[in-house]
């Protein structure tokens, strides 16, 4: 049984105090969505914020920032993050600071920046007990998968060397109680690779009277989205997880023309490299095997995106004692009673930093449907609880002064 201890105690109690303030911030951040690397007026936003805090932001790559709080006494380097950018979706909801640029905060990455100045004002209050270096890292173009390789090209894990890593993310419209944490139970892969790919099916046109005399893509794009679905029922073992969607069929644009060219769009996840390699293989084999049997020309133009999030068995160990420590017995579940096997099928682009240091992640519901959140995340009506913020600020903060003791 784990009860709560003095420090925690006033971790919690400055949390609490910042939550107007946190309101504030997320409640800009929310009205002002930017896209991909280009947040001029988010990054300006939050290093305002930061050095009226007395810190000192420092740009890495485009529209990234980095701070670091602590080095008072030697230790370890622990990196904390969060990601800033919205996403392409006309915002839907009545909310009094809704967006109205086209844009929106549909994925909760103003509820994770906003709960990242709480705890850098946490961190900086509490620096004489940091027994090491918090790096904090807002980092852009989430969302597209662009942002945290980009940051890690231009040095985020160097100066002082990071050690170890960890991300928050919110959920909505989950059934859990408003202000839940998930953890990880077991280490390992626990959201899945992204890879995109474009199959152009290139035929010989010719009038829908005369098949004979055309190669038709179309006929090919057919057989293709069929076969392509028998790499995964059967070449893949039914206990590996695996995805490969059709989201695009395109080509022709009148009933009576065959045309000469056709189009698939899909994507690919997977939770190990290895098997992330074989679908790409297959893929490119099945497309020209299938071109050839029909005599059309195919071009397979495939695109990796983000490798799986892994965690490390260690750090997840110390997210939950932290988790329990700070906010109490039955403040958290562990991931694999939310979801069967403890694995996402979404992507998240923090997997670049998990694979270059041991990592963890914690998730943090922000939203019931018994509460009238009842969308997920993703859509223009999805709304998120403002209660949660001085929680996430504290998780972020907890997390990241423990571990620093825990590796002193």
């Amino acid at each position: 049984m784990f009860i709560v201890s003095e420090e925690a105690e006033d971790l919690m109690s400055m949390a609490h105090q910042l939550q107007d303030k946190m309101v504030m911030y997320r409640h800009h951040l929310h009205a002002i969505p930017e896209l991909d690397l280009s947040l001029p007026k988010t990054t300006a936003y939050v290093k305002e914020a930061l050095e009226s805090m007395g810190l000192k932001p420092t740009p890495v790559g485009e529209s990234g920032l980095m701070v670091t709080i602590g080095g008072q006494h030697d230790g370890k380097v622990v990196l904390i993050r969060a990601d800033m950018d919205g996403l392409p979706i006309q915002e839907e909801t009545e909310l009094s600071y809704a967006s109205l640029s086209g844009n929106m905060h549909a994925c909760g990455h103003d509820m994770h920046t906003s709960m990242l100045l709480g705890a850098a004002e946490i961190l900086k209050a509490n620096v004489a007990q940091l027994r090491g270096t918090v790096k904090l890292m807002f980092q852009p173009g989430e969302e597209t998968l662009h942002g945290a390789k980009m940051m890690l090209e231009n040095g985020i894990l160097d100066n002082p060397k990071v050690d170890a890593a960890m991300m928050l993310h919110v959920l909505t419209g989950m059934p859990l109680p408003i202000g839940q944490f998930v953890v990880p139970e077991e280490g390992g892969a626990i959201s899945a690779s992204s890879d995109w790919f474009e199959i152009i099916i290139r035929g010989r046109g010719s009038h829908g009277a005369m098949p004979e005399a055309a190669v038709d893509p179309l006929n090919v794009a057919a057989h293709l989205h069929l076969a392509l679905q028998g790499i995964l029922s059967r070449e893949v073992s039914p206990i590996d997880n695996a995805v490969l969607t059709i989201g695009v069929m395109e080509g022709g644009s009148t009933n009576n023309v065959i045309p000469d060219t056709a189009r698939l769009k899909g994507s690919v996840r997977t939770f190990n490299a290895a098997l992330r390699d074989k679908v790409e293989t297959r893929i490119r084999e099945v497309s020209a095997g299938i071109g050839e049997t029909f005599q059309a020309k195919v071009e397979v133009i495939y695109t990796r995106g983000c490798p799986e999030v892994k965690t490390d068995g260690g750090l997840n160990e110390q997210m939950r004692a932290s988790i329990a420590n700070t906010f109490g017995d039955g403040s958290y579940i562990g991931i694999t009673e939310l979801v069967p096997g403890g694995k996402l099928m979404g992507s998240e682009d923090f997997a670049f930093i998990s694979q270059a240091v041991p990592s963890t992640t914690v998730f943090l519901n922000a939203g019931n449907i018994e509460e009238g959140y009842s969308y997920p995340v993703h859509h223009p009506k999805t709304m998120f609880s403002d209660e949660v913020l001085h929680r996430g600020a504290a998780a972020y903060a907890a997390f990241a002064r423990d571990w620093l003791e825990s590796n002193s």
